[in-house]
């Protein structure tokens, strides 16, 4: 009878871990210019690190790849997609445009190796 009654007051009794805060958050990893500037010369940088051949992650992301017509941000997360950021942009000429234009053709053109649609590294 007294270990019934012993176990069932148990049951009551704080659990040795009450009170203490558990971290149930997910430690996310934004990209290496979040909260910078994130121009043409930023994402250059970004592309350069860029591996196609490696999953796809906020510091491994093409910042020049579109999706459904948009531009990742600064960590590759696209508008409308959780955790998304609006950049920091820059002013831009209509000069600045057109060589940027330039640049996206050549690309385009000599694309980075195993910089193919499905590729781990890519979005489309």
């Amino acid at each position: 009878v007294l270990a019934t009654l012993v176990a069932s007051a148990a049951a009551f009794a704080p659990s040795p871990t009450f009170g203490v805060r558990t971290n149930t958050a997910l430690n996310f990893e934004y990209g290496e210019y979040d909260g910078e500037l994130w121009d043409n010369e930023a994402k250059k940088i970004v592309y350069e690190k860029w591996d196609p051949n490696q999953p796809r992650t906020t510091r491994n992301f093409n910042p020049f790849e579109t999706f459904k017509g948009n531009s990742p941000d600064a960590s590759g997360i696209y508008p409308g997609e959780n955790r998304y950021k609006d950049p920091v942009r820059g002013d831009v000429s209509f000069q600045q445009m057109m060589d940027e234009r330039k640049e996206a053709e050549e690309r385009k053109a000599n694309p980075k190796p195993g910089d193919v649609p499905g590729a781990p590294g890519c979005k489309n």
